[in-house]
């Protein structure tokens, strides 16, 4: 080939390149000015979702750092519209299947019956309060009048989520799940948990079935697990889904808000619903993590982001003594039965319940409070309606709430009010002669036997409990000065306890009922008196400690769930002092002292205990027509020399004060003799580690 050929060729060639060159500025041209926006927008069709995270619950612990709530791994069923392909009735459908095979709930609270044999339905709520807002709320939330009939908002919620080929049976389930989405607020950044802690077994079945139930998702979780549930039920309190009406908050004017969204929280979240869970919500909550989700415009995701790290709630410290309150379950309830079936008629036989209440004189803080008969936190879900119908009142808390004549117990405070305003001094008598003569229309008589008769002194009348001796003193001393000596005790006034009790009543002069005979009865702690069992505590409290009292707690402080750090102590409040310049307190401690020796329970105790019981008569009649029933009622503190422990009982048909003292031993054995290995009582305003 000669070189004119070579040139040719290659002048070719370079034309040729320079033409596709040509060609790909031209496209590149044309791929930037004029369709770049277009190419652009196309490559960054990727839509990012934004989900909260759920922060782990703070636990809660005794005093030694032993859980009493918790959390344990479980598994939620989650709806996620990001993952939805199909029908979301017929995966819904699909997916209550699959639960009912299980023996599972559902998240349904719609408060409309299945369908009876004739297609009808009911309203299932009662005609309370919140009852009636949810029927209400159901009502204005499918646009229906309020006189709207249970078939009718039926058939509007048909219509509504397209069900016209379902049986009634389904209907009415895929109805009661579909509007609980919607409550919810169900979207593609909102899933919806159609199933919480559900069994290994409809996990299985859920994920082998997994390529069917497109948007079906089974998500790892955690959930609140009591070790015992029995322990303290009515104070740990309970968790729940958020009610609708913790949800949208309707003040008088008509206006709706919605506090709870308002503070960051999501419809299906759970939030605590009473006692400490209720109480340290804001603590024990934790701060949810949010994590982004990227789906390409053919709807796969093509990417996941935690963008903020969940952070677990804190650790709620109690004061309470996990194995004395195991311990005082047990007492009680052992002692009510042994009653039940040893003691005679009107004697304690007929003992139903009862509360007990042990305080760190030290702190005020609750070490144990227990009630009988209790129920089970982990069965409190599935078996409240039987809870709620039991006349026995297993719910109530009788330790904060219950209203009890004091009885005799009642008869330091009076003493003190005597001692402090110069009434009396320790060494004065009153001449007991069984019956109290003082006012011609009302002589009441003392009841209480022993060797007291005749002229008998302060620490005499409260070792022998005579009537006559505190109907003289609380006579003179005064009906407003010894309620006001009982209220700075802690009695009929509020405790400090931070998960709500009744305040209780003394009597006095302006009562419709008022009168002289009632002004005695007053100073013995029957009349219009009523104080609760935790209040009894804090006054034994106040008595050991000589005029001091603490607020009564049982919130010892909070703790980083992650590094153990204490974030804020709650350390003791003086909450009154009562000076005593002449040794009042120490005068009844001795009268105190004297029933401890003067009771076959605690005779021979090895620790010095001061004690005074109570009596308190019952309104009930016997078969004769008689008031022949009481309470017991028992105050108690000790060891004398350095107080640690100070007790409030009431047994309800207890028979007697007596009757509770060796609840008092019993609690001391338990505290002093059978506490577990390595563990020391903690020193004042100082948590364990």
């Amino acid at each position: 080939m000669d070189q004119k050929s070579v040139f040719r060729r290659v002048g070719g060639l370079i034309g040729i390149s320079l033409v596709v060159l040509g060609i790909i500025l031209l496209r590149l041209v044309e791929f930037q000015l004029v369709n770049g926006e277009e190419y652009k927008s196309q490559a960054q069709s990727v839509t990012n979702y934004k989900f909260n995270i759920p922060a782990a619950r703070g636990e809660i612990v005794d005093r030694y750092g032993r859980a009493l709530a918790s959390n344990a791994v479980g598994y939620d069923l989650v709806i996620n519209q990001l993952m939805l392909t199909g029908d979301v009735n017929q995966l819904v459908m699909d997916l209550v299947e699959i639960l009912q095979s299980c023996g599972e709930e559902w998240n349904d609270t719609m408060p409309v019956s299945s369908p009876d044999e004739s297609g009808h339905y009911t309203f299932t709520d009662g005609d309370d309060t919140s009852a009636q807002s949810r029927l209400a709320k159901l009502k204005q939330n499918i646009e229906l009048q309020q006189y709207a009939t249970a078939d009718q908002v039926m058939a509007k919620l048909v219509e509504r989520y397209k069900l016209e080929d379902y049986d009634p049976r389904w209907q009415r389930i895929l109805a009661g799940v579909r509007y609980q989405m919607q409550l919810e607020d169900f979207s593609a950044s909102n899933s919806f948990t159609l199933a919480s802690d559900i069994s290994n077994q409809t996990v299985a079945m859920v994920k082998e079935r997994s390529l069917s139930l497109a948007g079906a998702e089974i998500i790892e979780t955690t959930h609140r697990v009591y070790e015992d549930g029995t322990l303290l039920p009515h104070y740990l309190g309970s968790v729940g889904s958020i009610t609708s009406e913790q949800w949208w908050v309707e003040d008088e004017n008509g206006n709706v808000t919605t506090p709870l969204k308002d503070a960051g929280y999501n419809m299906n979240d759970l939030i605590g619903q009473s006692g400490v869970e209720k109480y340290a919500e804001d603590r024990l909550r934790g701060k949810e993590g949010t994590q982004q989700v990227s789906r390409d415009k053919s709807g796969v995701v093509v990417g996941t982001q935690m963008l903020v790290d969940p952070q677990p709630g804190e650790t709620v410290v109690l004061t309470i003594d996990k194995d004395l309150q195991k311990s005082l379950n047990e007492q009680l309830e052992a002692l009510i039965l042994e009653m039940q079936q040893t003691k005679e008629p009107t004697k304690g036989k007929e003992v139903t319940s009862g509360s007990a209440v042990v305080i760190d004189v030290k702190t005020g803080g609750i070490l144990a409070i227990a009630n009988y008969p209790s129920y089970d936190l982990n069965l409190y879900k599935t078996n409240y309606s039987a809870y709620s119908s039991d006349p026995n009142t297993p719910l109530l808390s009788r330790a904060t709430t219950g209203l009890y004549a004091p009885g005799s117990t009642f008869k330091p405070a009076v003493a003190l009010a005597g001692l402090l305003g110069g009434i009396v001094t320790p060494e004065d008598t009153v001449n007991c002669t069984r019956v109290y003569d003082f006012y011609t229309d009302y002589k009441p008589v003392c009841q209480q036997l022993g060797p007291h008769s005749g002229p008998t002194n302060l620490i005499e009348a409260l070792t022998h409990s005579c009537n006559i001796y505190f109907y003289d003193v609380g006579r003179r001393a005064g009906l407003e000065n010894f309620d006001e000596m009982a209220t700075s005790l802690g009695l009929a006034t509020k405790t400090g306890f931070e998960l709500g009790e009744s305040t209780g009543n003394l009597t006095h002069t302006t009562d419709e009922n008022y009168g002289k005979g009632l002004e005695l009865q007053a100073a013995i702690g029957q009349g219009n008196t009523q104080v609760t069992p935790i209040q009894l505590a804090t006054y034994a409290a106040t008595l050991a400690n000589k005029g001091t009292r603490y607020s009564t707690h049982i919130i010892s402080g909070y703790r980083d769930s992650n590094t153990g750090e204490l974030i804020e102590e709650v350390g003791p409040v003086v909450a009154e002092q009562i000076e005593d310049n002449i040794g009042a307190f120490d005068a009844v401690e001795q009268g105190m002292q004297g029933a401890a020796r003067d009771s076959s329970a605690l005779r021979d105790y090895p620790l010095n205990i001061a004690v005074k019981t109570g009596s308190p008569q019952r309104w009930e009649r016997d078969e004769k027509g008689n008031y022949a029933y009481t309470n017991t009622a028992v105050i108690a503190y000790g060891p004398v020399e350095d107080p640690q422990l100070a007790i409030g009982i009431v047994l309800e048909w207890g028979g007697g004060g007596s009757n509770g003292l060796p609840l008092v031993r019993s609690i001391f054995d338990s505290y002093y003799y059978t506490q577990s290995e390595g563990l020391e009582p903690e020193s004042e305003g100082v948590l364990l580690p």
